[in-house]
């Protein structure tokens, strides 16, 4: 099928409120799509699907476990016994035991999707290839949200997602696209 037949499929953070904590635009809007589309050719292989969930400890964060934005994207959502880990931090890695349980069941390669790619998605890419899992990024299946800096320069959502795929790719993963995974 292809060279991912043993890698798991990490899913960051496919939830409804990563959308309201942004008041900017956003970059590509199929990435939901995509992530949708790996999923189900992870599923129909009998690969393992791995999610993660960040519950926010920010008082006005729409990602509160208590609140609907919480709640995981049509997309993005678990079934049946596939594990979900929650973390409160940027790193898939902190606090949630994913590192343990990979090792656990002999896992080396991951293939990562997500929101946002420069937050979560960069965070965990980082953390994984730091402790010696082979990453694969899927550039198509992430996005995030044009930024600001302190002196007022506006980056687009395109550009920052250019840039931290760039920066990314070679040395933490290698950046794929979702047909280059799938076929």
């Amino acid at each position: 099928m292809n060279n991912y037949d043993k890698a798991v499929l990490l899913v960051i953070d496919v939830q409804v409120g990563v959308d309201a904590l942004f008041d900017r635009d956003r970059n590509n809007p199929s990435a939901e799509d995509n992530i949708a589309s790996l999923i189900s050719a992870w599923r129909e292989s009998g690969r393992e699907v791995v999610h993660v969930k960040h519950n926010s400890t920010e008082p006005q964060s729409p990602l509160r476990p208590e609140l609907p934005g919480n709640e995981f994207k049509p997309q993005g959502r678990p079934q049946g016994a596939e594990k979900v880990f929650e973390k409160t931090v940027n790193s898939a890695f902190i606090g949630t035991g994913l590192e343990n349980y990979l090792r656990a069941n002999d896992v080396s390669d991951l293939v990562v999707v997500g929101l946002t790619t420069d937050h979560c998605v960069s965070t965990s890419t980082r953390m994984a290839a730091n402790l010696g899992f082979n990453v694969v990024l899927v550039g198509d299946a992430t996005a995030t949200f044009s930024r600001v800096d302190k002196q007022g320069k506006e980056f687009s959502a395109e550009e920052v997602h250019a840039v931290n795929l760039l920066s990314l790719d070679g040395e933490f993963c290698q950046v794929l696209s979702t047909s280059e995974i799938l076929h």
